[in-house]
């Protein structure tokens, strides 16, 4: 988060905390039936410290989707607090949920609150983050391993286009948290594209390292140390989303260095604008909007004994769960306004302050 300017961490904090204020510590209800506190449907949110489209983007279209077809519901956010997203779960099944949404913040969480909705009888979906060992009926998200290929191929782009390619470039990598199961997809996905490069002496790898939490601020201070142990020489990252992206970003930019590939992820406001820039080479939009839809249909189907559509069958540790994957999209200034046209990210998150003479 330190690339934002302040106006647009402002903007930032603002849609987030209107959405937090929103939600308290509570659920987020569609008024059920007077005098009760039932509720069909809940949807478990890990934090905001990750991404900020938990609330920006997933909130709101579950909400648009449950709403839509009538079905009570609840949506909360565990704010990056385990104990808070287990206590979150007992009061879902308290009010009567029969299907729960997990976005678990990590596997141990995630399989102990399916274990007890299980017992319960309450179905469970794993939404964009898989659980491992779990007891999910279906998953569904993108395809993980895939959205690293893409992050691995924007920075053999982005070397190309900056005529380091065959210059020997030091690849640093910046990793997700080495709690979330999807963390591990993204860096399976992107040393699939670079460790043939290293192993074949094109590129060298440079430094290698998780960022726990996802948190921006401990990203920013692995990548000052990385700087500090390669003397400042490092050519290129692959960075796991916008906001480790962001942190890279900062740390050049407060040692007067210069843009250099990288990679990012979630299509943020920030991602783009860093972007536009130049100072990122490319982020990995997926869409929150159709992910959300498709969560929700699973949910409503169940609730409404429908039959449910998967394309996919995922190993969750210790069974194959059947899932429904989607389809991630590279984003660039080339085709940066798709987010504007599918209603993703509005013109006026992006194209504001300094930012505004880069957009078309």
């Amino acid at each position: 988060m330190k690339a934002l300017t302040r106006r647009g961490v402002a903007a930032i904090v603002a849609l987030t905390l209107v959405g937090l204020a929103a939600a308290g510590a509570s659920a987020r209800v569609q008024a059920p039936a007077k005098g009760t506190q039932s509720i069909q449907v809940c949807a478990l949110l890990p934090d905001t410290k990750s991404s900020v489209r938990y609330e920006l983007f997933d909130r709101p279209y579950l909400a648009k989707a449950f709403k839509a077809a009538g079905v009570s519901y609840s949506i909360v956010n565990a704010q990056g607090d385990q104990q808070r997203q287990r206590s979150q779960a007992d009061q879902c099944l308290t009010n009567g949920a029969k299907v729960i949404l997990v976005d678990a913040l990590n596997s141990g969480v995630g399989a102990a609150i399916e274990n007890l909705a299980a017992a319960r009888g309450v179905k469970t979906i794993d939404y964009d983050r898989l659980v491992l060992k779990g007891k999910a009926s279906y998953y569904v998200s993108f395809n993980n391993v895939d959205v690293g290929k893409l992050q691995g191929r924007g920075v053999v782009s982005g070397l190309k286009a900056k005529g380091t390619y065959s210059k020997k470039p030091v690849v640093a990598e910046l990793n997700g948290a080495p709690t979330d199961n999807n963390a591990k997809l993204f860096k399976q996905g992107y040393d699939s594209i670079l460790k043939p490069l290293y192993k074949s002496g094109t590129f060298k790898k440079g430094p290698d390292q998780s960022v726990p939490d996802w948190d921006n601020q401990k990203a920013r201070t692995i990548f000052d140390q990385m700087l500090v142990r390669t003397s400042n020489k490092i050519n290129a990252v692959a960075a796991a989303n916008d906001g480790l992206a962001g942190a890279v970003v900062a740390a050049l930019q407060a040692r007067r260095l210069k843009p250099i590939p990288l990679s990012g992820q979630d299509a943020t406001p920030q991602g783009v604008q860093n972007i536009l820039a130049g100072w990122q080479t490319m982020t990995v939009y997926k869409s929150v909007k159709k992910e959300a839809a498709k969560a929700a249909e699973i949910a409503i189907a169940l609730i409404k004994g429908r039959p449910v559509k998967t394309n996919a069958k995922i190993n969750n540790g210790s069974r194959m769960v059947p899932s429904y994957f989607l389809t991630p999209v590279t984003i660039t200034k080339k085709n940066y306004t798709l987010l504007f046209k599918d209603g993703f990210l509005k013109r006026s998150q992006v194209c504001v302050g300094k930012y505004k003479k880069y957009c078309k």
